[in-house]
C-alpha cells in the first residue's frame, strides 16, 4: 500500500514524537543506557480534548500504566510514554507533572488523570537497576514532541533494547488509504525489544519490497543468557472509528508483529495500544449525549484499514533494525547492528 510522506507516525495529521536517549558510562561496568519516548496523540490538549482508544494484549509479560481505565472507558487523554521496565513509575510521576501543570484543574474541580506507559526490559545494555531516567526526562520528551521526520532506532526508550538479537529499538512506518473521496492515514511506532535471529523474516520483506539486491546478515551474537524482551506497538489513524473498532485495529497490528517471525516467547510483553484523532471527546460539556460519524465496519475501507495496520506494523519492526546502530552497554557488553549488505558485495 502507498506509504506517508515521512512513512512515520507523524504522518497522521498532529500526531508528534519526541525522544530522550541517555547514554553514558557511570563507572565500574554500569552504563546508562536507556531513554523515554512521548507520543502525542494530537496538538491540542489532550485532557481536555480526549482521543477514542483501545490495547490489545497479546502476551501479557509486561508492567504498564493506564490500559485498565483505556479499556473500561475507550479513552486516552494524556501523551503515550515509552521507557525502560523500572523506569516507568519516574515517568509516570514526569507525565502527570506536565499534564498538571497544563491542566490546574485535574485532581481540584474536575477529576483524576489516567496517563499511559509502556515499557521493554533493556537491562542486557542498560543498568537498569540504577534507574537513570528521572521524572524531568518524560517532561523533556514530551516538550521535544514534534511532527515530521522522526528519528529511529537506537534512540529514546529504544537505546538499549535488542531484537532479533541483533540491535533494535523504536521503528515507525505509515499507509495511506483512498477510497473514494475519503483518505485516512495508519501510522504504527515500535519499540522493540524480542525475538531470536533465526526467527527474524526480513530477507523475505526485503523480497518481496524491491530490495533483493539486498541480504540483512546477523552478526555472530555473544553467548551470554537475555530476556526474553518486549514489544510495544503504538497504531495511530486519522480515520473516524471508535474504541471497539480500534481494538480491531490492535488485533490486527499482531499479525504485522507475527509476519516479521517471532513466536511470541513466554517471557515477552506484546502489548498493543491503539487510538484515532479523527475526532476528539470534550471533557467538558453540557450535553447527555455524544454524536460523532463512525465509518461502517462493513465497509470495504476498513478491511483497507486493517491491512494498512499489519503493513506499518511490519514495516516498523523492521525499521528498528535497519535504524539502529551499534550500541555499547553496560559491563562492556555490545550489540551489533544488523547490515544490509549488497548481493553485489558493496555494503549499504
Amino acid at each position: 500500500m502507498k506509504k506517508g510522506h515521512w512513512n512515520a507516525i507523524t504522518d497522521v495529521p498532529g500526531v508528534k514524537v519526541g525522544h530522550v536517549t541517555l547514554d553514558e558510562k557511570l563507572g565500574n561496568g554500569k552504563v546508562a543506557c536507556t531513554g523515554v519516548t512521548a507520543i502525542l496523540p494530537h496538538d491540542g490538549n489532550v485532557f481536555e480534548q480526549k482521543v477514542p482508544a483501545a490495547s490489545f494484549v497479546l502476551n501479557g509479560f509486561g508492567k504498564t500504566v493506564g490500559l485498565v481505565q483505556v479499556d473500561e472507558l475507550g479513552v486516552i487523554e494524556s501523551p503515550v510514554m515509552l521507557t525502560n521496565t523500572f523506569s516507568v513509575a519516574q515517568v509516570l510521576q514526569g507525565t502527570l507533572a506536565y499534564m498538571l501543570e497544563q491542566n490546574p484543574t485535574i485532581g481540584d474541580s474536575t477529576s483524576s488523570l489516567n496517563i499511559v506507559v509502556g515499557e521493554c526490559n533493556d537491562s542486557y545494555l542498560n543498568s537498569m537497576r540504577a534507574m537513570h531516567i528521572q521524572p524531568t526526562h518524560a517532561i523533556e520528551a514530551i516538550e521535544k514532541a514534534a511532527d515530521g521526520s522522526i528519528e529511529q532506532g537506537a534512540v529514546g526508550a529504544g537505546k538499549g533494547m535488542i531484537c532479533y538479537e541483533v540491535k533494535g529499538g523504536i521503528g515507525s512506518s505509515s499507509r495511506v488509504v483512498t477510497h473514494e473521496k475519503n483518505i485516512f492515514t495508519v501510522g504504527v511506532l515500535t519499540l522493540t525489544n524480542f525475538g531470536k535471529a533465526t526467527e527474524c523474516k526480513i530477507n523475505e520483506w526485503l523480497m518481496e519490497n524491491g530490495f533483493a539486491q539486498y541480504e540483512a546478515t546477523f552478526p555472530k551474537k555473544e553467548d551470554v543468557e537475555k530476556p526474553d524482551g518486549s514489544v510495544m506497538i503504538v497504531v495511530a489513524t486519522d480515520a473516524s472509528v471508535n474504541e471497539r473498532q480500534l481494538k480491531r485495529f490492535a488485533k490486527r497490528a499482531a499479525i504485522g508483529l507475527g509476519r516479521t517471525g517471532t513466536t511470541i516467547h513466554n517471557g515477552s510483553g506484546d502489548l498493543i495500544i491503539a487510538f484515532s484523532n479523527g475526532y476528539t471527546i470534550p471533557h467538558y460539556s453540557k450535553n447527555s449525549t455524544e454524536t460523532n460519524t463512525i465509518l461502517r465496519d462493513d465497509h470495504p475501507i476498513m478491511n483497507d484499514l486493517f491491512q494498512a495496520t499489519v503493513e506499518a506494523t511490519e514495516e516498523a519492526v523492521y525499521q528498528s533494525l535497519l535504524h539502529a546502530k551499534t550500541t555499547r552497554g553496560r559491563e562492556k557488553r555490545v550489540i551489533e547492528e544488523c547490515l544490509l549488505i549488497s548481493k553485489n558485495s558493496e555494503n549499504l
